[in-house]
């Protein structure tokens, strides 16, 4: 894994400190810890409603302490933004060509080295779908790293880390439980979102 500004020490204080003088003066409740057993994960982030999502998601990585890399569409990588996405955890994805991004992400997940949190909205886009994508659960399954449940609601202005759930390899059983949690919680454009 390359390195990011959530690995760059002054910075990521600066930015931490900053993250939590934003959120506390807009409203927002930063809650749960990363625990010891998913210190490296699949880390899934519903609903994903909205380009306000990402920075919202990165100051409340900061502010939890994670160390994360998300998984963002290629054409937000393109001159001259590559370079800053790629440095935010920014991982560039061909959504139109047939590659093996499970396989490579699970990869990438056994050979890091400490704490790192992948980032992979299970909706797959910001659009309104009715259908989850399952590669998040493939990519822990292979990498055999829990999956860590993250959430943000705007309506009650509250974001952070849920329960910490363990695939089991029933895919259709763990994905009712996983949609289950995020029922409750609307994204910034709720029309968009549904865990059913």
């Amino acid at each position: 894994m390359h390195l990011t500004i959530f690995g760059t020490p002054v910075i990521n204080t600066l930015l931490r400190a900053g993250s939590i003088a934003f959120l506390k003066l807009a409203g927002w409740r930063i809650e749960g810890t990363l625990p010891a057993d998913a210190r490296k994960c699949v880390l899934i982030a519903a609903p994903h409603t909205s380009n306000w999502d990402l920075p919202y998601t990165l100051m409340t990585a900061f502010v939890l302490r994670l160390n994360v890399y998300w998984m963002g569409k290629a054409s937000i990588f393109r001159p001259p933004f590559g370079p800053v996405m790629r440095w935010l955890g920014g991982i560039a994805v061909q959504r139109d060509q047939s590659n093996n991004l499970v396989a490579a992400s699970a990869a990438a997940l056994k050979a890091a080295h400490g704490t790192v949190q992948l980032i992979v909205p299970p909706e797959g886009t910001r659009s309104k779908t009715t259908q989850w994508r399952t590669g998040f659960y493939y990519i822990a399954l292979a990498a055999e790293v829990p999956i860590q449940l993250a959430f943000m609601d705007y309506t009650h202005k509250r974001a952070g880390l849920g329960p910490v759930f363990q695939p089991t390899g029933d895919i259709e059983r763990d994905m009712r439980d996983i949609k289950a949690f995020y029922a409750p919680f609307r994204g910034k454009n709720a029309q968009q979102f549904d865990a059913g």
